[in-house]
């Protein structure tokens, strides 16, 4: 039964023209905005050791230039970060995270004695991702030496215009063809101007919607947002693939408990096809939408956004494990919604 008071609210992805338009150029063509993260440079002949001991996944595994990407737990398996750890040289990493000032606390409780050093090298950096089918033509049409056989998550040198820079293969939109460069900083904004114009060329354009980079292009390929990871711990947001239980690391015992006894809960993916609704989601910056099931309250919204490929409202629940299934259908704020996997496309 939907609520007796009328819903006073007008989508704002569905109905915003501009939205839609940066959102399918990278689905469909290729779409480009700045999106630089946080780099801590993480060096010393100790590097490889501490860095092992904060993520659960392998890490002294990486080949020169290749890059993981990791949870960081807490000493009660609680995600408290997640990142890409990427190996520049021997005993040099990068490490890109959205939370520098926290991960420089939780350097300095480990570090111990171990000879490691650690800087915030993002002073130096603007990064730039380019997305989508078009991708690879427009990054080669920039770069002095031709990418196509780059592997994904790979980051090497490269120059454009004379300028020496970074190329990462990968990206947070679920595209298959994706890449990241790395600017010096100083030589940003010159070269900002070059890709707003060779954009259109191949049929695409900038992306200026913050709603777009990190919600409706990550939630439809099922990728998370650290906001939506808090509280949570590896096996109930499914990110325990490709842990090392053969290493020691901070969590392990909490970790190992709940592999051996079952997460509480899990994260499960739905639809509203209703165009006009106004489901709370934890993205928005509050608590997240009740879930009832049979009158109990079951989970929270972690996430509401708009997938603009399905053209439907879509999002995530984190909820008691094994009380939603795909087709179930439930009711949210008067609307009905139905269960998915929390992969959209």
């Amino acid at each position: 039964m939907k609520y007796p008071y009328p819903v006073m609210y007008q989508n704002v992805y569905c109905y915003d023209e501009m939205k839609r338009a940066e959102h399918m150029a990278v689905r469909e063509t290729v779409g480009w905005y700045l999106w630089t993260h946080q780099i801590v440079e993480v060096t010393g002949k100790d590097a490889t050791a501490f860095l092992e001991n904060l993520f659960p996944k392998p890490i002294g595994n990486l080949a020169l230039s290749r890059e993981r990407y990791t949870t960081m737990l807490d000493e009660n398996a609680q995600i408290i970060d997640d990142v890409v750890v990427m190996r520049m040289e021997e005993e040099r990493y990068w490490v890109s995270t959205l939370f520098r000032a926290d991960m420089f606390i939780w350097f300095e409780a480990h570090k111990g004695e171990l000879d490691v050093h650690w800087e915030d090298v993002t002073k130096k950096w603007e990064m730039y991702a380019v997305q989508g089918p078009k991708a690879l033509e427009m990054v080669n049409s920039l770069v002095e030496t031709p990418v196509d056989s780059q592997k994904f998550f790979q980051i090497l040198p490269n120059r454009i215009d004379g300028i020496d820079v970074l190329i990462n293969r990968a990206g947070f939109t679920g595209e298959k063809i994706g890449f990241e460069i790395y600017y010096p900083k100083e030589a940003a904004p010159e070269q900002e101007k070059k890709l707003r114009e060779l954009a259109p060329k191949f049929g695409g354009r900038e992306v200026t919607e913050f709603q777009v980079m990190a919600w409706t292009l990550p939630c439809e390929a099922g990728f998370y947002y650290m906001r939506d990871l808090r509280h949570t711990n590896p096996y109930e947001v499914g990110l325990t693939a490709g842990f090392n239980w053969d290493k020691e690391f901070i969590g392990k015992q909490a970790l190992a408990q709940l592999r051996d006894n079952g997460a509480e809960r899990e994260v499960v993916g739905f639809t509203v096809a209703e165009k006009d609704i106004h489901i709370k989601g934890r993205n928005m910056g509050n608590e997240g939408e009740k879930v009832f099931l049979d009158g109990e309250e079951i989970g929270r919204v972690m996430k509401i956004t708009y997938s603009y490929v399905l053209d439907t409202n879509n999002g995530t629940i984190i909820c008691k494990k094994g009380l939603l299934h795909p087709g179930d259908k439930i009711m949210l704020h008067g609307h009905e919604a139905v269960i998915c996997a929390p992969k959209f496309i």
